[in-house]
């Protein structure tokens, strides 16, 4: 059990408790503080209050965070898509729409219950729910993704990613005409304020992120880029390209909710993978085409 123990000053001081504690607390979104406070694991001056409570000066709040319940998960028999596989490690091309690890509303038809279909050995460094998950893509984001059999291969090929030795190209198309031809976004990352689902450019309490682009076509109202990853933060590409003024077609978390193309989930597709194997040595590298839902996007953006 987590104890978390807040005194409220001034400036927390007319914040909704929940609002507050979602700012504050360590990774928990406003809707798990919400159920927390339900659970009466949350206390205001020693006795319960509600989500709505306006918190004042002086106010001693107290959060309870319960151990999280580890769930048994389970191998589906789902197709997969593998480019490369030998006893250290899978490199598969997700499609989009499929979640890569389960979690709460998602406990099924996940990347992890397919691999471990698949897979007698994963690696357990990140535990039952992430089996063998050393890097993620958003549900939406098609692409390459790399996993790792035991954990000799994670620990190196995590190292690799601190590193910024894994080469990751995605391909985006974007709202709008991107004015240069290739660019660099330098910009830091963290926990939108005001949001706790999503993500932002935070330049005091964000971490380094820097993404290259360069421009492969343009169409009248959209633009095709490569991009490709220096960090890896969460929704790195989609939140440093709204920072631009060009979000992503399709995000609705980040962009416009509709775009002329009717697509539900953002166009980015991690096109290349490029590692080196943590046993042999060897450069690999990958590279899967665009899924056909996306190739009809840009046929319709070219017309």
């Amino acid at each position: 059990m987590e104890i978390h123990c807040f005194d409220i000053d001034q400036t927390g001081s007319g914040q909704r408790l929940d609002a507050y504690l979602a700012g504050e607390a360590p990774g928990l979104s406003r809707s798990h503080i919400q159920k927390l406070v339900g659970e009466g694991m949350v206390a205001v001056n020693g006795g319960p209050e509600k989500a709505s409570y306006r918190l004042r000066e002086g106010d001693s709040v107290v959060l309870r965070i319960p151990p999280p319940v580890e769930l048994v998960v389970d191998p589906e028999p789902i197709p997969l898509d593998i480019y490369f596989e030998d006893p250290d490690v899978v490199v598969v091309n997700k499609p989009r729409g499929m979640v890569v690890h389960p979690a709460e509303g998602n406990y099924r038809g996940t990347l992890v219950n397919a691999l471990l279909h698949h897979c007698s050995d994963l690696s357990g460094i990140n535990g039952v729910m992430r089996p063998g998950i050393v890097h993620r893509l958003d549900k939406d984001t098609s692409g390459l993704l790399m996993v790792a059999k035991n954990d000799t291969a994670h620990v190196d090929l995590a190292r690799q990613l601190s590193e910024r030795k894994v080469d990751r190209i995605y391909l985006g198309l974007m709202h709008g005409n991107v004015k240069n031809e290739r660019g660099s976004i330098s910009a830091p990352i963290g926990r939108h304020p005001g949001d706790r689902q999503k993500m932002a450019v935070e330049p005091r309490n964000g971490k380094p992120a820097v993404t290259h682009y360069t421009v492969l076509d343009r169409f009248c109202d959209c633009t095709l880029l490569s991009l490709k990853l220096e960090t890896g933060r969460t929704h790195q590409i989609r939140v440093h390209m709204a920072y631009l003024g060009h979000p992503v077609v399709g995000d609705p978390k980040y962009g416009p909710s509709k775009n002329r193309f009717g697509l539900e989930g953002q166009f980015l597709h991690a096109a290349r993978l490029g590692f080196t194997h943590p046993r042999s040595g060897q450069n690999l590298s990958f590279e899967a085409p665009l899924p056909e839902i996306l190739r009809e996007v840009l046929n319709k953006a070219g017309k």
